[in-house]
């Protein structure tokens, strides 16, 4: 029919879209009747960056991996650190690098420097080109590379169970442990990030960023409640967490950087519930 609209499964917005719409997260568009992800292979970085940078404190620390993002984003936050990507609708200024381009990169980059284990999808939110990290991934998980996702974790269990067998770390951002600032700051649903990290942990090594902004999140409340739920997924507190300070950024960029001082205290509040708490931006 002209006129029916389908629903992309990403994330819990089900955004239902008319031939040519794009959704909210601007990478997932209606092209001849079916539903695909417009940004498919279309990069707009590729680095070569320390595993550490991810951040990945617990995975193969000192190794490199092939860093690749598109443009797109399933959230709006006002402090965005890549808001010239995130909010990116078109392919314009993009290269096209397919699945086995990709591989070759990793391939060609590990022989300059064989500390590369890997790819990394990032910069911009993964999950709304799922379908590429799928089958990247994939294709290298075959190759015996590693596959890190760098992810905020709004999406459904759906696309992440077509990603989990062959991704082998995740940093996933839990940005508040409140469903208010989740919903009517960031754009998302607290619990589908929940839900995600629960899965997530399951199935490959997890690590955890919360960036601490000023008037948002930054309170001993917050973090008491992000490093509880944390020690309660695995029951053992040994989910790493980063502590990472604010810049002034996108809409914010009036807000002043957070204080150091409380960084490094919240640290020490986390460290009373997890074995592993890192500071970031210090």
């Amino acid at each position: 029919m002209a006129n029916e609209r389908l629903v992309c499964p990403v994330c819990f917005r089900h955004c239902a879209l008319s031939e040519g719409e794009k959704g909210y997260c601007g990478a997932r568009q209606v092209q001849n009747g079916k539903l695909v992800d417009a940004s498919y292979g279309r990069l707009t970085a590729l680095a070569l960056d320390p595993i550490e940078k991810k951040p990945l404190a617990r995975f193969h620390p000192g190794s490199m991996v092939v860093s690749v993002g598109s443009f797109g984003c399933n959230l709006n936050c006002p402090f965005c650190q890549n808001h010239e990507i995130s909010r990116k609708t078109d392919a314009f200024g993009t290269t096209g690098v397919s699945p086995a381009q990709l591989l070759a990169i990793v391939e060609e980059t590990q022989k300059k420097d064989p500390r590369t284990i890997g790819a990394a999808y990032t910069y911009n939110e993964p999950m709304t080109f799922y379908e590429y990290v799928r089958d990247a991934a994939k294709l290298l998980h075959e190759h015996g590379y590693c596959n890190v996702l760098v992810t905020n974790g709004t999406a459904e269990q759906g696309p992440l169970a077509e990603i989990l067998p062959y991704i082998d770390a995740m940093n996933i951002d839990l940005k508040s442990a409140d469903a208010w600032t989740y919903q009517e700051i960031l754009g998302g649903c607290l619990s589908e990030v929940e839900a995600f990290i629960q899965r997530a942990a399951v199935s490959c090594h997890v690590e955890v960023t919360t960036l601490l902004v000023p008037g948002i999140n930054d309170s001993e409340e917050e973090v008491r409640k992000i490093a509880s739920f944390l020690r309660e997924v695995d029951g053992k507190g040994e989910i790493p967490l980063h502590l990472s300070r604010f810049f002034p950024r996108y809409r914010m960029e009036h807000t002043p950087a957070t204080d150091v001082a409380f960084i490094y205290r919240m640290r020490d509040v986390a460290g009373t519930y997890l074995k592993y708490v890192y500071t970031g931006n210090c």
